[in-house]
C-alpha cells in the first residue's frame, strides 16, 4: 500500500490519533493552569491582596475593569495576526510564560515595597495586574483557536471535564497544603505569587508537545511600521462590524455576554462585604477558595457531557441563569444576624464556581457559531469585547457600594444577569445548521 501523497488529508485513524494526543496535552495544560489559578483566584485572592495594601471600593472596582479590558482590546489587535500564524501552539507557550513572569516580578517586589512604599506597591500591583490581564486575554484567545483547530466540537466538553475537574481537585489539595498556611502568614503573599508564576510556567511547556499541522495562511498586509498598530485596529473593527452585521446570533450572544459581565463586576465586593459587614477573618478565604473550585469541578462533570451530547447552547443558558443566584444569596445573608451570616457565607462561592465554566462555554459557543475555522479568533475576540464593554461602569459600581451600600447594588446586579439568561434562551443551536 502506497503512502499518502504530501498535502493529502490524514487517514481517519491518523486523524483520530492526532486529536487524541492533542486533547491529552490540552487537558494537561488546563489542569496545570487550574492549579496555578487557585493561588490568584479573581473572586477572592486578588481583591484581598489589594485590600491588604489599600482598602478602597473605588480601587477595588478597578480590578474588573483592568481584567476585562485586558481581555478585550489586546485580542482585538491580535485576532488577525493570530489567524495568519501557520502554527499557533508557540503563541500559547509565549503567553503562558509571560503570565508567569508578571507574578514573578510581583513576588520579588512585594516585600521591600510593602515595608517602605505601600503607595508604590499599590500602583505596581495594578500595573502588573493590567499586564497579566492583557496577556491572559491573548492566552485565552490562542487557547480557543488551538482547541478550535485540534479538537472537534463533540469532544470539547470531555476535554473541559478532564481539565477542570482534575485541575480543581489538584488545586484544592494545593490550597489546603500551601495556600492556607501562606494566607495565615504576615508575609505570605510573595509565596503565593511565586507559586502562581511557577505553575503558569510549567503549563507553558505542555503546548510544545501538540501535534499541530501547519496551515496555509495568506501573507500579512504591508503597512508602514508606525501605522501597523492603527491599521491592525482598523482592520479588527472592520472585521467585527462585518461579522456582527452578518450574524444575528452573534449579536444576541454579545448581548448575553454583556449582561453576564455583571457577575464579574460584582465579585470583588463579596469578600469586602463579608469582612466589613460580617467581620470575617482571613482564614475564611481558604474555605471560600475550596468551595468555589469544588463547585467548578463538580458542575463540569455534568456540563461537559451535556454539551457534547445536546450542544453548548443549553448549557450556556443554564449557567447564565444560575449565576444570578450569587448576588441574591449575598443579599439574603445580609438579612440574617451577622454571627449566623458569616458562618454560612461560604455558600456564596458555590454559584461563583460557575464563572470559569461560563466563560469557557461562551468561547466554545463562539467557536461553533463561527462559519469557518479561520474566523475562530474573530468570533472569540468579539464575545470577549462584549464581556468587557460594560466594565467601564465597574468603578461606578464600587462608588455605589461606598455610597448606597451593598444590598441595592447586589439586587440590581441579579436582575441584569437574569435578563441575560432570558436573552440566551433565544440563541440558536449551531450544530443544527
Amino acid at each position: 500500500m502506497s503512502a499518502p501523497a504530501p498535502g493529502s488529508p490524514d487517514p481517519p485513524l491518523s486523524a483520530a490519533r492526532r486529536e487524541s494526543r492533542n486533547t491529552l496535552w490540552l487537558e494537561l495544560y488546563q489542569v496545570v493552569i487550574r492549579v496555578g489559578w487557585i493561588f490568584k483566584t479573581e473572586t477572592i485572592i486578588m481583591p484581598a491582596v489589594l485590600d491588604a495594601v489599600v482598602d478602597s471600593g473605588a480601587l477595588r472596582g478597578l480590578l474588573p475593569v483592568l481584567n476585562r479590558g485586558g481581555q478585550s482590546v489586546p485580542p482585538l489587535l491580535a485576532a488577525g495576526p493570530l489567524a495568519r500564524l501557520p502554527r499557533k501552539k508557540w503563541a500559547l507557550v509565549h503567553t503562558s510564560l509571560a503570565m508567569a513572569a508578571w507574578f514573578g516580578i510581583l513576588a520579588v517586589a512585594w516585600r521591600p515595597l510593602a515595608e517602605h512604599r505601600p503607595d508604590l506597591l499599590a500602583g505596581l500591583f495594578l500595573v502588573l495586574y493590567a499586564l497579566f490581564s492583557a496577556t491572559n486575554g491573548l492566552n485565552q484567545l490562542v487557547l480557543a483557536a488551538v482547541q478550535g483547530t485540534l479538537v472537534s466540537p463533540g469532544h470539547r466538553g470531555r476535554a473541559m471535564v478532564v481539565g477542570v475537574a482534575a485541575g480543581s481537585l489538584l488545586a484544592i489539595l494545593a490550597a489546603i497544603l500551601l495556600l492556607g498556611p501562606w494566607l495565615e502568614e504576615p508575609g505570605g503573599f510573595p509565596k503565593i505569587f511565586a507559586a502562581t508564576g511557577l505553575f503558569f510556567g510549567l503549563a507553558g511547556a505542555c503546548p510544545v508537545f501538540l501535534d499541530e499541522p501547519a496551515e496555509e495562511v495568506p501573507p500579512p498586509p504591508h503597512a508602514p511600521a508606525r501605522r501597523a498598530v492603527w491599521r491592525r485596529l482598523d482592520d479588527g473593527i472592520a472585521s467585527w462590524r462585518a461579522a456582527l452585521g452578518a450574524d444575528r446570533a452573534l449579536v444576541r450572544l454579545c448581548l448575553v455576554a454583556a449582561c453576564f459581565a455583571m457577575v464579574l463586576m460584582l465579585f470583588p465586593h463579596y469578600q469586602a462585604f463579608a469582612r466589613d459587614r460580617l467581620g470575617s477573618r482571613v482564614g475564611s478565604l481558604l474555605t471560600w477558595v475550596i468551595v468555589q473550585n469544588a463547585a467548578t469541578g463538580f458542575v463540569s462533570l455534568v456540563a461537559g457531557p451535556v454539551s457534547d451530547r445536546r450542544g453548548t447552547r443549553v448549557v450556556l443558558v443554564w449557567l447564565v441563569a444560575l449565576s444570578a443566584a450569587t448576588p441574591l444569596v449575598v443579599t439574603l445573608l445580609s438579612l440574617l444576624p451577622h454571627a449566623v451570616a458569616v458562618e454560612w457565607f461560604w455558600i456564596v462561592y458555590a454559584p461563583l464556581g460557575l464563572n470559569p465554566l461560563s466563560l469557557k462555554f461562551f468561547s466554545n459557543y463562539a467557536l461553533e457559531l463561527a462559519p469557518r475555522p479561520a474566523e475562530h479568533p474573530l468570533y472569540v475576540s468579539i464575545v470577549g469585547a462584549a464581556l468587557a464593554a460594560p466594565f467601564v461602569l465597574s468603578p461606578l459600581i464600587g462608588l455605589a457600594v461606598d455610597t448606597v451600600g451593598f444590598r441595592p447594588v447586589f439586587v440590581a446586579g441579579a436582575a441584569v444577569i437574569a435578563a441575560g439568561a432570558a436573552l440566551a434562551v433565544g440563541l440558536p443551536e449551531p450544530r443544527r445548521r
